[in-house]
Formats: C-alpha cells, structure tokens, sequence
C-alpha cells in the first residue's frame, strides 16, 4: 500500500484551499506558506486538479484557486485519484500476475483491502474534513497570547 507525499500533500491543500475560499480565491504562496509544501510542487498538483475538475483557477490581481464544486461533492478519493496517486496494496497492479504471471496466494486479500480503502475514502467528503478540522479547533481554541 502506497499512499505518498503526492497524495497526502494534495488533500491537505484541498482542505486549506477550502478553509480560506469562501473569502476570494486563494492563491498558491498563501497555501505554500501555510502548509510547508513547495510552491513548485503545488503547482503540479494543482495543474492536476484543475484538469480533473476539482479547482478553478481565477487570473488578475487577488486571483488564485478556488473549489469548481461544493465541498460535499468532492471526495478524498476523487483528489487522490486526480492527481495520479494509487492506492494498490498488490504488488501486480491488482493485474493478476504477482506469481509467475498467477494470482499469489495472498492477492484476493490485497485486492479486497484496496477496494475496502477507495470505498471508505470515497465516502469521505471535503466538507467532511472540513468541518471535523472545524470541531476539533473549537474543541482545542489555541491559549491566549503572552
């Protein structure tokens, strides 16, 4: 099971381009800033995104990104997925050929474990993280400045 930076990143940066959008559209550095992800990298994933259709980008003076779909409509697999993340605990690429070109002995679980993963995050929304982000912050308020 391979879940890398791409696909980690390109969550976090869909779940902070959510938190900021309802002001404007938000712009790349900002969530560079505040994320700790390289803009250049950004970029990429956000290229992705767009092509899927997840964000839009808005051009000009106080442009960036903002979500082309409401929050409930957007699924962690959907992000994942676009931006070419693969969720395969297989070692054939669920083909079949991980023994000499034959199912191994294990593969009916590996598989099973892949489509119990993609089932369980495509039941997952954006707006669910959001709003769990949201609860878990009111439930933690930061302490009062020195």
């Amino acid at each position: 099971m391979r879940l890398t930076t791409k696909g980690r990143f390109a969550v976090t940066a869909m779940m902070d381009l959510a938190l900021q959008e309802p002001v404007c559209p938000v712009a790349l550095a900002g969530i560079s800033e505040r994320q700790g992800i390289s803009l250049s990298y950004l970029e990429q994933l956000f290229a992705k995104l767009r092509r899927k259709g997840l964000v839009e980008s808005v051009r000009g003076p106080g442009g960036g990104y903002r979500l082309s779909r409401p929050l409930a409509q957007v699924s962690v697999a959907e992000i994942i997925k676009a931006v070419d993340e693969q969720l395969d605990a297989t070692q054939c690429g669920e083909r079949g050929n991980c023994h000499d070109g034959r199912n191994c002995m294990t593969h009916a679980l590996w598989f099973t474990l892949n489509r119990k993963i993609y089932e369980h995050l495509d039941s997952i929304s954006l707006g669910d993280l959001v709003t769990q982000y949201q609860e878990r912050q009111e439930a933690s308020p930061l302490p009062p400045a020195a």
